[in-house]
C-alpha cells in the first residue's frame, strides 16, 4: 500500500527589494507633501487649478478673458459678489447676473439710499434711512418687507449662516436691533434709551449679538461695542472703542471687527480687546474687511492726493505688510487671501502679505472692483461688467 506524502509548502518568497523601496518612497512623498501643504499653505496656491476647472467653458475674447456684458446699474448704488454671481443695486432696485451676464433676478423697489450686505449666496438690500428691505438667497427673493412709519432702517446685516439683523430707529428709544430666525421671523429685539444704537451684527454661530453704540463719556464722543447673549436683555460685556466713528463691522476669527475712522479694533467674545491698529493720525482713504482673518486699509498723510500706504492687518491688530502706492486708487477690495487695487488704467491683485499675484493693464475704464475669494475680480464701469480671471 502506497503512502501518500503531502508536498512540503514552498518557502515564502522574500518581498522584492525594488517594490519595497518604491512603496517606501511613495509613502514618504505623501507624508512630506501633506506636511508641506500645511506648513506652506499660504504660499502654495491651488486657486489657479480651481479657476481652470470652474471657468474653462466660458466664452472668452482675444485676451482669453471672459467678454463683458451690459449692466446699466442706474446711478447711485454699488455692486456686491453673491456666491458666483454679481449683485447690482441702485435706486431702482437690485439685479443679479451670472459670470456670463445672464440676468437671474430683477427686484424692482425704490431705494433712496441703496445699501447692500452679503454672505455666501445670500444678500440683503435696503434703503438706509428709509423703510424698504429685500433679502435674496439662492437667486430668488425670500423676504420683502417695509418697516413701520418712524422705524427707519439704519443698517441690515447677514451673518455667515444668512441670519438677518436689522438696526432701526424706534420711537421712545435711541435705536433697536432686531434679530431674525432662519424663516425671517423676528426672534429678539434689543432696545436702548441711554445711548444711540448705530449698528448690530449676529455672530456666525448665532449665539452673540454685537451692538454698536455711540454717546458721550466725560463730555467726549465715545463708541462702544456691547455684547449680548441671544434672548437676554442686558449685555454681558462691553468694549470701549474710544472716539473713533465706526464705519463697518464684521465677524471673523471668533471676534467682532470694528473699523473706525481712527483705528481698527478687534473685540473678542468675552468683550476684551484682542488688538487694535491705530492709524497714527493718517487719513483712512479706503478699506475692506472682506479678507479672511485680515483687513485691508489705505491710509494717507493727506485727505486728498494720490500718495498713500496700502497695508493689511491681522486678527491681533498687527500689521501684516505695507506697500507705498503712488497712483490714485479708484477702488480697493479684499476677499479670501487676496487684495485688489484698482487705479485709472491698471488692476493689481496681491496676497494678504502684499506680494503681487496678478496684474491687468487694460481695465476698460473700470471704476469699481469686486474681488472674489478664488482670486477672480469683477470690473465694473457703470454700464458694463466683466470678470478678470488670473492665469
Amino acid at each position: 500500500m502506497e503512502e501518500l506524502k503531502r508536498p512540503e509548502p514552498a518557502p515564502p518568497k522574500k518581498p522584492n527589494i525594488v517594490v519595497r523601496l518604491l512603496a517606501f518612497l511613495l509613502t514618504l512623498a505623501l507624508v512630506l507633501g501633506a506636511v508641506a501643504l500645511v506648513a506652506f499653505r499660504d504660499k502654495i496656491n491651488l486657486d489657479s487649478l480651481k479657476r481652470y476647472i470652474t471657468y474653462r467653458t466660458l466664452e472668452t475674447g482675444d485676451d482669453r478673458q471672459p467678454t463683458s456684458f451690459r449692466l446699466e446699474s442706474g446711478g447711485k448704488g454699488g455692486c456686491l459678489g453673491v456666491g458666483d454671481d454679481l449683485l447690482v443695486y441702485s435706486a431702482s432696485g437690485a439685479r443679479l447676473f451670472s459670470v456670463s451676464g445672464v440676468e437671474y433676478l430683477t427686484e424692482s423697489v425704490l431705494l433712496t439710499t441703496p445699501v447692500a450686505d452679503g454672505a455666501g449666496s445670500a444678500a440683503v438690500v435696503y434703503d438706509a434711512g428709509g423703510y424698504a428691505l429685500r433679502v435674496l438667497s439662492d437667486r430668488s427673493t425670500v423676504l420683502e418687507t417695509s418697516a413701520a412709519q418712524g422705524h427707519e432702517i439704519l443698517s441690515a446685516r447677514l451673518n455667515a449662516a444668512g441670519r438677518l439683523s436689522v438696526t432701526s430707529r424706534e420711537p421712545g428709544y435711541k435705536g433697536s436691533v432686531t434679530v431674525y430666525d432662519g424663516s425671517y421671523q423676528p426672534l429678539v429685539s434689543i432696545r436702548l434709551s441711554s445711548r444711540f444704537l448705530m449698528d448690530g451684527l449676529l455672530s456666525d454661530d448665532g449665539r452673540t449679538v454685537a451692538v454698536l453704540t455711540a454717546g458721550q463719556t466725560d463730555d467726549a464722543f465715545d463708541s462702544a461695542l456691547a455684547l449680548y447673549h441671544l434672548e437676554e436683555d442686558a449685555p454681558y460685556a462691553s468694549c470701549s472703542l474710544g472716539g473713533s466713528a465706526v464705519l463697518d463691522l464684521k465677524y471673523d476669527a471668533d471676534s467682532f471687527w470694528a473699523l473706525g475712522d481712527e483705528a481698527l479694533s478687534i473685540v473678542q467674545l468675552d468683550g476684551s480687546l484682542a488688538g487694535q491698529y491705530d492709524y497714527g493720525g493718517r487719513y483712512l482713504k479706503a478699506f475692506s474687511l472682506g479678507g479672511d482673518r485680515s483687513a485691508a486699509l489705505l491710509l494717507g498723510k493727506y485727505r486728498a492726493g494720490s500718495g498713500a500706504t496700502l497695508l493689511t492687518v491681522d486678527a491681533a491688530g498687527q500689521e501684516l505688510a505695507a506697500l507705498e502706492l503712488d497712483d490714485q486708487v479708484l477702488d480697493l477690495d479684499a476677499a479670501g487671501r487676496y487684495v485688489a487695487v484698482l487705479t485709472a488704467g491698471r488692476l493689481d491683485l496681491y496676497t494678504r502679505d502684499l506680494e503681487l499675484y496678478a496684474s491687468l493693464d487694460t481695465t476698460g475704464g473700470a471704476r469699481d472692483v469686486v474681488l472674489r475669494s478664488d482670486g477672480t475680480a469683477w470690473l465694473i464701469t457703470g454700464e458694463t461688467a466683466r470678470l478678470f480671471i488670473p492665469e
